[in-house]
């Protein structure tokens, strides 16, 4: 069976949530094919760790929606007024930050990983950013709030802010504020709406 790019991809993406280190040559080896074959299919050392990585935080993306939908099914809000995305994008960042491999390979290889999850033409921050427009455009069709910009140029401050505070330990030697984070991509989305239209879409 021959094996493919995502079934690589996949592989790695358990590696690293196990907090294993990512060696292409020990991988290789596990998955039964050569160095050159595992680099045909799946992209040198960076690529993959990039697919991998994107892999995980695709899945932590789609855990936390699965979540809102079991608590609260297809409302824009929660019952205290949470907007849908912001409370998404809370636990995404939260289940993120609480995973132990994924800390691990930072502690390890912060300027690697910081490279690879940052680039702005890399494997991973083009699909955070297209899945937190996404995330966001589902909420401004249902009418749960109007953005002051596009969501293009809203989801990049988004996105930034939250790497800022999500890797702070790395960025800037100080621990994460996920709380503050939170708090300032509220103001970010819905500083302009109205007080009075903040608690309505259920």
């Amino acid at each position: 069976m021959t094996l493919t790019a995502d079934e690589i991809v996949r592989t790695a993406a358990h590696w690293i949530d196990r907090g294993v280190r990512l060696d292409t040559r020990t991988l290789a080896s596990e998955l039964g094919i050569s160095r050159s074959t595992l680099f045909r299919r799946a992209g040198n050392r960076e690529d993959l760790m990039g697919d991998a990585l994107w892999y995980l935080g695709n899945h932590t993306m789609e855990a936390a929606k699965r979540a809102w939908e079991k608590a609260f099914g297809d409302a824009v809000r929660s019952p205290d007024g949470e907007l849908r995305c912001l409370a998404v994008m809370r636990r995404y960042r939260s289940d993120i930050a609480g995973n132990q491999g994924f800390h691990k390979l930072l502690d390890d290889e912060p300027v690697v990983t910081m490279r690879v999850l940052t680039d702005p033409h890399g494997r991973v921050q083009p699909r955070v950013m297209a899945a937190h427009v996404d995330l966001l455009r589902r909420d401004v069709d249902a009418g749960g709030f109007v953005p002051a910009v596009g969501l293009e140029s809203l989801c990049y401050a988004i996105v930034r802010l939250g790497e800022a505070f999500l890797y702070s330990d790395v960025l800037a030697s100080r621990a994460p504020d996920l709380e503050a984070a939170s708090t300032l991509l509220a103001a970010l989305v819905e500083a302009h709406v109205p007080a009075t239209e903040r608690h309505t879409g259920l």
